[in-house]
């Protein structure tokens, strides 16, 4: 199964909503490694590595996000498999 990356920036009401928390749930329920963090402008970022067929499905999330979120926009950018991560975290600071 082919592998790859994709980092995106999730915009709109989204944060003080859990949306790390469920973004984390959502990545380990898909087998996906990375991170996710707040941004200071409001936005929230992630980077996500695994099979491409659960990257799309990660994404799709994205743009739905946990309930109380109202995403906006999700700007994604699709890169090799690097395998650099053994787990998916939440990251604190910038």
């Amino acid at each position: 199964m082919k592998q790859g990356r994709v980092h995106v920036l999730i915009s709109g009401r989204v944060q003080g909503v859990f949306y790390r928390a469920s973004t984390r749930d959502t990545a380990l329920r898909l087998g996906l490694k990375g991170w996710v963090r707040n941004l200071p402008d409001g936005t929230v970022e992630a980077v996500f590595e695994g099979p491409l067929v659960d990257l799309q499905n990660a994404v799709e999330w994205c743009r739905e996000g946990p309930t109380g979120a109202a995403v906006r926009h999700v700007e994604e950018n699709w890169g090799d498999y690097q395998g650099e991560f053994s787990d998916f975290d939440i990251r604190y600071g910038f």
